[in-house]
């Protein structure tokens, strides 16, 4: 698949393993998420993706366990060839503490500040060169829709969330 840096020190995607399934996307900027706040995180990339397939873009689960960053699954379309980004969102509670003095980080640490600055409590730094996310290439099927006036029954039918218990 063709990729193109859209800034020259993008970080190219690649697999960190032979059998994963989803290639790293990194982040090509510092960026502080706040309590509450949600952020774009630019990767720096743009892709040629074939006819019939989409990048899924997709958490990675160390920083979803560690962390309390959300990474929003996203759909890059094959006929998009802008800047990919990674929407995330940071559901720490807003708490404002002066002079904390760190960042929290996405591997679960601490990053210290650069002196003096107030901060909110639960604020997360993302570092140029984070693997933030992760890219599925998957292929995409379309459907036709045909409207009808009744729908073919199911062993379910029409119940829904929670429907099937807990246990």
């Amino acid at each position: 698949m063709k990729v193109k840096k859209m800034q020259p020190d993008a970080v190219l995607p690649k697999y960190a393993n032979e059998n994963d399934s989803g290639f790293d996307l990194v982040a090509i900027e510092d960026v502080i998420i706040e309590p509450g706040e949600t952020k774009l995180i630019k990767t720096g990339l743009a892709f040629d993706i074939p006819e019939g397939f989409e990048i899924q873009v997709r958490p990675r689960s160390g920083i979803t366990l560690k962390t309390k960053l959300r990474v929003q699954f996203g759909t890059i379309d094959s006929n998009y060839r802008g800047e990919v980004g990674v929407i995330v969102d940071n559901t720490e509670e807003n708490i404002y503490v002066r002079g904390v003095g760190y960042y929290n980080s996405i591997d679960g640490g601490f990053s210290e500040t650069h002196g003096g600055e107030d901060i909110l409590c639960g604020s997360y730094i993302i570092h140029k060169g984070d693997r933030i996310a992760q890219g599925i290439l998957a292929p995409v099927s379309k459907a036709t829709f045909i409207e009808v006036q009744e729908l073919s029954e199911s062993t379910r039918g029409i119940n829904g969330y929670g429907s099937t218990g807990i246990n």
